[in-house]
């Protein structure tokens, strides 16, 4: 049976791959930007928002990381990430890791502790508020030097009690993740977990190395797996997650478009494969929009959404009993969909 979009908003699911500088709408650069003073290159929201149709990724950094420039101070930070936590929540997450990248902020000039304390307090106020859980991942930008990357780890081992892994973001060609080898051995040495981006532009020996060298506990992206059969029997025979973001993958144009995505192909040969929205400010829709659109494209039925959730629980940094707990509220809201007329398609 497909999935109705209530089905789909309703269901508990976590959101494991998301920039929290990507959740920058139009509306808030434009507010930030009166605030602080500081020219913008667009007249109009309107065509700042037109600005965003990409033929890559390195088309979609320039804008982002322009973008970027407006969050100056812990209240822009703080703002941001509670706007996202809200929409999230309406989408049924209950659960985010929250993606952040210092690099961009400090080169401006602001400082790791402003944009941690930020981040952090609405993280902590959309607990007590909305009930999300919540973890914080620190990001190196890739296309930036592995010394730059080492700098930026120790000066955030102040405050490493707020984070719980590093990630490696940014543009992937030509930037293998063994070259951050020495980083994320240091993070690791910190008792920070880690995770990569791998497989999305950069071929699968990128994969395998994220793996391998960065001993990462799961892939961001990953779909160019598929190039390598050796490869996916690994990520099934290990259960490693990967964290996809179909609308992304088709705005970058990783593919053509969404009827051509692989997303069921990996569902369907045992890999864990989760649904999440990237920056969805810039790629059209949140992450229930994500299970929306992929759905439609690809036929996917309520028992596959039902296991991208579960996918997406089993794939957390949360401790084993929360992830027990929330697979049966899982289970538990399937079955009761399956009798509910508002969850019918």
């Amino acid at each position: 049976m497909p999935p109705s979009e209530a089905f789909i908003r309703g269901i508990p699911k976590a959101e494991l791959h998301l920039h929290i500088e990507g959740t920058l709408e139009p509306e808030m650069v434009f507010d930030l930007a009166r605030r602080h003073g500081l020219p913008l290159r667009y007249p109009s929201v309107a065509a700042l928002r037109e600005a965003y149709h990409f033929d890559n990724l390195q088309s979609f950094l320039d804008v982002y990381y322009a973008a970027a420039a407006v969050l100056r101070d812990e209240s822009d930070f703080h703002a941001l990430t509670y706007a996202y936590l809200e929409r999230a929540h309406a989408d049924g997450v209950v659960h985010t890791e929250v993606f952040f990248d210092p690099q961009t902020h400090t080169a401006r000039g602001v400082s790791l502790e402003a944009v941690i304390r930020g981040i952090h307090a609405a993280l902590t106020e959309g607990q007590a508020r909305l009930g999300m859980t919540h973890r914080l991942i620190m990001c190196f930008l890739r296309h930036l030097s592995a010394d730059e990357a080492m700098a930026t780890l120790e000066a955030a081992l102040p405050f490493k009690d707020l984070i719980a892994a590093v990630g490696l973001d940014s543009a992937e060609a030509g930037n293998p993740p063994s070259k951050f080898a020495a980083v994320f051995a240091r993070a690791r040495s910190e008792g920070l977990l880690t995770v990569a981006h791998a497989g999305e532009e950069g071929p699968p020996e990128y994969i395998s190395e994220a793996l391998d060298v960065l001993q990462v506990r799961r892939v961001d992206h990953g779909v160019r797996c598929e190039e390598d059969a050796r490869l996916v029997a690994r990520l099934a025979r290990e259960r490693v997650p990967l964290t996809v973001c179909p609308l992304s993958n088709v705005k970058l144009r990783v593919f053509r478009r969404m009827e051509d995505h692989n997303l069921k192909r990996l569902l369907d040969r045992g890999l864990c494969v989760t649904v999440n929205s990237d920056d969805p400010a810039y790629f059209g829709g949140y992450v229930a929009e994500n299970y929306l659109e992929v759905s439609r494209a690809l036929g996917l039925s309520r028992a596959e959404v039902t296991q991208l959730a579960a996918n997406s629980i089993e794939a957390s940094l949360l401790p084993q009993a929360s992830k027990r707990e929330w697979q049966e509220k899982i289970r538990a809201f399937a079955a009761r969909a399956a009798d509910c007329r508002a969850y019918a398609p």
